[in-house]
């Protein structure tokens, strides 16, 4: 059995440009089957938190492609990632 502070502090890691996203501040359970739907890592606090945090970021747990013993290894999608917009053009 794993218990969530397990997963507190593992690395949140994006496969797709190898970028740390965080660690896990919350997770979605579906009350109904019980089971885990998403993962979600808080956004970061902008300037000392003054000016508000960025969005908080929602991994859907079929996107968790492998959970290790110091990262939790996850395919996700910026929109904003400038690398996606380069090979656009």
């Amino acid at each position: 059995m794993v218990k969530i502070s397990d997963f507190q502090i593992k690395d949140i890691v994006n496969v797709a440009n190898g970028k740390k996203l965080g660690n896990i501040g919350d997770i979605e359970i579906n009350i109904v089957t019980g089971k885990i739907e998403a993962i979600i890592i808080n956004g970061a606090g902008k300037v000392l938190g003054f000016f508000g945090r960025e969005e908080d970021i929602v991994i859907p747990w079929n996107n968790i492609l492998k959970i290790g013993e110091d990262v939790i290894l996850v395919r996700y999608k910026d929109n904003f990632d400038l690398t996606e917009t380069e090979e656009k053009e």
